[in-house]
């Protein structure tokens, strides 16, 4: 079993501490930190991102970048859960193979993230991928 913290700091702040004691802020949009729900699509992109790299790693494929962007849509009825998501990956590398890229992704997102695996039980989750040869085609793409 898992147990992590939340502590009050001050007005609307708030301190997570996971159970290896590291922290993280957290307050509504106007306060210092990330807001619980956006905390959610973090987490999402985290679990995700680790994923690919070490799929990857395994394959020996030269990772030089990720980006993972996740935009998602609210319900309008409180709770407000996320209803709608979508994982976006920028994958790097002059060398990658094409199909081991799709094959890491698939992995993850069908597979290894849990996150993704809960998240999807309540939100419809959605994803695609550009492969990009340099950092300066990101800028691009």
């Amino acid at each position: 079993m898992t147990t992590t913290r939340v502590k009050w700091i001050e007005d609307k702040s708030f301190l997570g501490v996971g159970n290896n004691g590291r922290s993280v802020v957290m307050s509504p949009g106007d306060g210092p930190g990330v807001s619980p729900m956006q905390m959610l699509l973090l987490g999402l992109g985290g679990c995700t991102a680790i994923d690919i790299v070490d799929i990857l790693g395994k394959q020996r494929q030269p990772l030089e970048d990720l980006q993972v962007e996740i935009s998602g849509e609210r319900g309008e009825e409180w709770p407000k859960p996320w209803t709608r998501i979508h994982i976006r990956y920028v994958i790097v590398g002059a060398q990658l193979d094409p199909h081991k890229v799709a094959r890491a992704v698939e992995l993850s997102v069908h597979k290894y993230c849990g996150a993704h695996a809960t998240l999807a039980g309540v939100a419809e989750i959605t994803h695609d991928y550009t492969l990009c040869a340099s950092l300066e085609a990101v800028v691009e793409a």
